[in-house]
């Protein structure tokens, strides 16, 4: 171990723990990021684990900055390793550079020591002294805290908030835990071993720190959301869970169904009677629901679907990130009927977007996808407060006289839509072919009407559309283009090339695809691809939707998120 100083000063630290499940990796997360941003440092948290209760490996990935961060690296300063895997899960990311604090007998005697900045902290014998091992992850709260210069009140404030469900012995010895590893953090830094000085930023103070998750549950709710009818799946739950605890405060019914069939059914029948439903699955429970999506287009029906995607086939990794559902949502179904496909980049787009999506849903009796992954769902950074000022819910639904016909024939392929007991009319709807009033029909010719009538709303949905975002040079040589979650990671890539000429093209809104997308394609003289996928799914639209074929491509389909050091390397392999 080097006795002299290990760090000088960095504006931007990666801090990772490791751990098996069940050892509080997420609460030391939780924490962690909290405290940061308390005492003004710009946070992000990502994590990646294994689909196992206990065991297994798991690590989450903490930036504290004195700048916005909201991207992954590879790249690891501190690392506490909590268990005897750990070092090795996560040994291609570690270098000469990281400085690694965790116990002797964790680390075991094949650790090469000479390779690495290693410092012996007693995470666990300290936990041991307090009354439990299950104590030291709070001590590994309390240490990095110390490190930092935090002031303890406000690590301590926060930890006797986060276990007040606790007993009192426990929520003492908590405080204990993280007062003690307080204490072995100010000792690193008076032996001058480590020295970490960061400056905080006072607007943090004023801003959120949300999840992707929380961000998509938040726009829901924003836009009406008054139903939501699912089933468990990761990585997509949460969006359940957070309004099921929010459904007293905004009138929601959150109802978890037997399976997704009956998600997706009970959610058409909440349009059906005036509410505004969502489900929220991932591929393998969506896949379940492509009859229900079809049943949506013929009924004409507006749906809200968040699908968080995953690895698949099957169960593939169900705890792992991919882009690779595009096809499925874009193609799910039997039959022909419009759609529209949304893919946040940023939590805000989240909010914004998924608020949006009620309001086009029932404007244009169709469905709409709310597409993104594990990656996005699980990751979250400090950012300003969502502006509530067009929180507006306008329901498009009609008052119905004695001779309604839901299905009437229109010139822009909307028919009035009413809602069972409010006017005179009866609301027919079917899943068969149907005439203008509902029933059932074999008119072949009025068969032709009634899907011309349904396909009419895509001229209309070009009005709608959210246009992609140029970041970057107008004037650019060359364009990366990615869509969804990746938004971040190719921003800071882009960011840190070093080249003036090149500009990224983010994609919020897949389909139908923004009429400005051939344009700015043809501008550029290299462009590259970004997706998370093996087959480039995005590519394929766009090259069936504009002829432009993208050459150029970036893809990663391991299970894991991109990060920005491996972005550069392939940007600058394509653009040098």
């Amino acid at each position: 171990m080097d006795d002299g100083l290990l760090f000088e000063k960095k504006d931007d630290l990666s801090v990772v723990l490791c751990g098996r499940a069940g050892q509080g990796i997420q609460s030391v997360e939780y924490l962690l990021t909290r405290i940061f941003k308390l005492a003004g440092y710009h946070v992000f948290a990502a994590k990646e684990y294994m689909s196992r209760v206990r065991g297994g490996t798991n690590s989450t990935q903490i930036r504290v900055s004195s700048k916005p961060v909201r991207a992954c690296v590879s790249r690891i300063d501190i690392l506490i390793p909590l268990d005897r895997g750990a070092v090795r899960h996560v040994e291609k990311r570690i270098t000469p550079q990281t400085i690694i604090l965790a116990e002797q007998e964790i680390i075991g005697d094949d650790f090469d020591r000479a390779r690495y900045k290693f410092v012996d902290v007693p995470f666990t014998r300290t936990a041991c002294e307090i009354g439990d091992k299950i104590y030291s992850n709070v001590v590994a709260v309390g240490t990095i805290a110390g490190l930092f210069g935090i002031d303890l009140q406000t690590v301590s404030t926060h930890v006797e908030k986060f276990f007040c469900a606790k007993s009192d012995d426990v929520v003492q010895k908590n405080l204990i835990a993280v007062t003690e590893g307080f204490n072995l953090g100010l000792g690193l830094l008076d032996s001058g071993k480590i020295r970490i000085e960061i400056a905080g930023d006072a607007d943090v103070e004023s801003q959120i720190l949300v999840e992707g998750v929380e961000a998509v549950a938040l726009g829901a709710i924003a836009g009406g959301c008054d139903f939501i009818s699912s089933y468990p799946m990761s990585p997509s739950t949460g969006v359940l869970a957070f309004l099921a605890g929010q459904a007293k405060n905004f009138g929601i019914i959150a109802e978890q169904a037997e399976d997704e069939i009956a998600a997706i059914n009970m959610a058409i029948g909440a349009w059906y009677a005036g509410a505004r439903a969502m489900v929220t699955t991932s591929g393998g429970g969506f896949a379940l629901m492509t009859e229900g999506l079809s049943l949506a287009g013929m009924l004409e029906s507006p749906i809200v679907i968040h699908l968080a995607q995953r690895p698949g086939p099957a169960t593939g990794l169900p705890t792992r990130t991919e882009q690779a559902d595009l096809e499925l949502a874009l193609y799910a179904g039997h039959g022909e009927f419009p759609r529209i496909l949304l893919a946040p980049g940023r939590v805000e787009d989240a909010f914004y977007l998924t608020r949006k999506a009620f309001d086009l849903a029932d404007r244009y009796q169709v469905p709409v996808f709310i597409l993104t992954d594990q990656y996005f769902v699980d990751s979250y950074y400090n950012t300003p407060c969502f502006d509530l000022s067009d929180t507006k819910i306008e329901k498009h639904i009609v008052k119905t006289d004695a001779d309604y016909r839901r299905y009437e024939l229109t010139a822009n392929g909307i028919s009035p839509r009413g809602i069972p007991g409010f006017g005179q009319g009866l609301v027919v709807v079917d899943s068969d072919e149907h005439d203008e009033a509902g029933h059932i029909t074999e008119d072949l010719d009025l068969r032709v009407e009634m899907v011309d009538k349904r396909l009419r709303k895509l001229e209309l949905l070009q009005y709608e559309i959210v246009p992609p975002e140029l970041v970057g040079p107008e004037d650019y040589k060359n364009l990366v283009v990615c869509w969804g979650s990746t938004y971040h990671i190719v921003e800071e890539a882009v960011r840190n090339l070093d080249t003036d000429d090149v500009a990224f093209l983010h994609f919020r809104q897949v389909y139908p695809l923004p009429n400005e997308t051939v344009d700015y394609l043809l501008r550029a003289q290299t462009t590259v691809i970004v997706e998370g996928n093996a087959t480039s799914q995005f590519a394929k639209l766009i090259k069936l939707h504009t002829g432009i074929d993208i050459e150029e491509k970036i893809l990663k389909y391991d299970g894991l998120s991109f990060t920005v050091e491996e972005l550069i390397e392939g940007l600058n392999d394509f653009l040098s």
